[in-house]
């Protein structure tokens, strides 16, 4: 096992791993309420999603750790789910069944892109400068929905300001933000999940976190949406339309750009990348897109990679055995449900600020003294967070990095596949 995962070569052991698997576990185990939640909005059965994002999340993670060997876990994408529940089947109609079917497609159309060599060869293509923005984006994603979540952070008349930090939810996710920034300033390995363990327990203390109701619960029935995806092939014509493509190729951009972006931030943050390529990138691809079309089976959104490993990597994680921890505690999640209460928003939360505040720190590689990689790498930076898309700030960047290499007389070194990716976007704007 040490041998297969490399655990000598990238200095981590047993204990890191598990540490960091579980870290990863606890801060996205939000999505095995919030999917169904959100899914069943669209007329899906709530507890049948709840089995299938507990699947989808389980198999991606273990396809992820045993096939591509990264710290990476997977799970039904937050944007994606909204995307399927509210624009797809809400705001165009479609049934949900249809919609899964839409899913399936834009997985089985990574499949062949990904054992094709395509993506990772795309992902290979951009600059470094690029790659390191991207990371820091993210970081500044993942910090701005951790504010948001405690209430750290909330609409207002100036579209955003600071909520009310004297409630109990949001004082507890200040305190955990205090914890975790003092455990990983004495530099404490794991600093981060016991910082939310601690935040748990004094909310479970004061009353701010309930208590579980219980400690194990049967496995609800998935059959309500397992094999629907595939009940739109007894209707070829709710499939042959424009808005059914629209919504595939929308599925499909969304969740390459993201994946994208999450392995290079991931990859980069643990030290993975090697003379700016990622290592096994096509497996990773590949397993992302084998995560995708199970989900779809099961009955759920398009499932990819999470942002939220970076926590796990910065508990210690560094090889693929932490993403199998992930997924086996996804399985275990379908048991002991009742006790996942307790890891409210107020516990992730600090999580998620310290470890955008640790991906920031990509920020020094970027020339910043040169105006043709400063403006992308500036709008990569500010629109993954206001458009709250990952997808969208890579997109801005990457439509004004050929602009302003053209002009500053650097045409020719900008890889060809970036010109391709500079239409792509501009296509992605315009029609989607």
């Amino acid at each position: 096992m040490k041998k297969y995962f490399q655990f000598e070569e990238l200095g981590t052991n047993y204990r890191r791993e598990i540490l960091g698997g579980l870290t990863t576990f606890l801060s996205m185990a939000y999505i095995l309420a919030v999917n169904p939640g959100m899914l069943s909005e669209a007329g899906m059965d709530y507890n049948a999603v709840f089995v299938a994002t507990a699947l989808a999340a389980a198999v991606g993670s273990l396809f992820m750790g045993i096939i591509a060997k990264y710290p990476i876990a997977l799970a039904p994408g937050m944007g994606l789910n909204a995307f399927f529940a509210f624009s797809v089947v809400l705001g165009m109609g479609m049934p949900w069944q249809t919609a899964l079917t839409g899913v399936l497609f834009s997985g089985l159309i990574f499949i062949v892109l990904s054992l094709s060599g395509i993506r990772e060869t795309i992902i290979n293509a951009i600059p470094a400068q690029l790659k390191y923005v991207v990371g820091a984006g993210i970081g500044l994603f993942i910090a701005y929905v951790g504010l948001q979540s405690a209430g750290i952070i909330v609409d207002g008349a100036t579209l955003t300001g600071l909520g009310n930090i004297t409630s109990g939810a949001t004082l507890l996710a200040v305190f955990g933000v205090v914890v975790t920034a003092i455990l990983m300033a004495k530099k404490i390995s794991g600093g981060i999940f016991y910082g939310m363990v601690i935040t748990a327990v004094v909310g479970m203390i004061f009353g701010l976190v309930k208590l579980p109701g219980g400690i194990i619960s049967p496995i609800p029935d998935v059959s309500p949406t397992f094999g629907a995806a595939f009940q739109a092939f007894l209707d070829p014509g709710a499939l042959l339309n424009l808005d059914f493509l629209v919504v595939v190729l929308t599925f499909l951009f969304v969740d390459f750009f993201d994946t994208a972006g999450t392995l290079m931030a991931v990859a980069g943050q643990a030290g993975l990348v090697k003379d700016n390529k990622l290592p096994r990138a096509g497996n990773a691809l590949l397993a992302d897109s084998l995560a995708t079309v199970t989900g779809a089976i099961f009955g759920t959104s398009t499932t990819t990679s999470y942002v939220e490993s970076t926590a796990g990597v910065a508990a210690g994680a560094r090889t693929g055995f932490a993403s199998v921890v992930t997924g086996v505690l996804f399985l275990l999640a379908l048991f002991f449900s009742p006790v996942l209460a307790v890891v409210t928003s107020a516990v992730t939360a600090p999580a998620l600020i310290i470890v955008g505040a640790l991906m920031v720190s990509s920020l020094k590689n970027i020339e910043w003294d040169k105006i043709e990689i400063a403006i992308p790498a500036f709008l990569v930076l500010i629109f993954m967070p206001l458009s709250y898309s990952i997808a969208t700030g890579i997109a801005v960047g990457f439509i004004f990095y050929p602009i302003t290499m053209i002009v500053a007389g650097r045409a020719k070194e900008i890889h060809p596949i970036m010109y391709g990716l500079f239409v792509i976007f501009l296509c992605y704007f315009i029609f989607l």
